[in-house]
């Protein structure tokens, strides 16, 4: 009951970005489960905004900090992978340069793989330690903004 008391002081446009993030990692973890990575990949591509749009709800930090807290209302979204993917899509959707970034690493032998995006630079969602992680990918082959 706690957490709708504070999204009811959220202001409106905060409110919508928790909702649309809520739809869209639940989307996402459905994608995942019956469709390929790639598949979910070009399914979710959005139409980029030539510049950023929105209000100050819409900036990349807020968009993260929307993925993080709407994660932990859908099951299994709270893993790199889908919290990426829609942190991405809202960025795109909203003007902002996004690229997702797979790599890979071992730890004590043991194999782990991570995903995290960048914009302009910085590392919006995903962690600080990333560079720890070889990429998979180029990531310009990841920007959805390029295509």
């Amino acid at each position: 009951m706690r957490q709708l008391t504070k999204f009811g002081r959220l202001p409106g446009d905060e409110r919508k970005l928790l909702l649309t993030s809520w739809l869209l990692l639940a989307g996402i973890r459905l994608g995942l489960w019956v469709l390929s990575f790639e598949r979910l990949r070009r399914w979710m591509e959005p139409k980029p905004c030539k510049k950023p749009v929105g209000s100050e709800a819409h900036k990349p930090q807020r968009i993260a900090w929307a993925v993080k807290v709407a994660s932990h209302y859908v099951p299994g979204a709270q893993t790199c992978l889908p919290r990426a993917l829609a942190t991405q899509f809202l960025m795109v959707k909203h003007g902002y340069p996004a690229e997702l970034r797979l790599g890979v690493t071992r730890d004590d032998q043991e194999f782990k793989a991570h995903a995290w995006v960048v914009s302009d630079g910085e590392v919006v969602i995903g962690g600080s330690d990333v560079k720890r992680f070889v990429l998979l990918r180029h990531p310009e082959s990841d920007s959805l903004e390029n295509r």
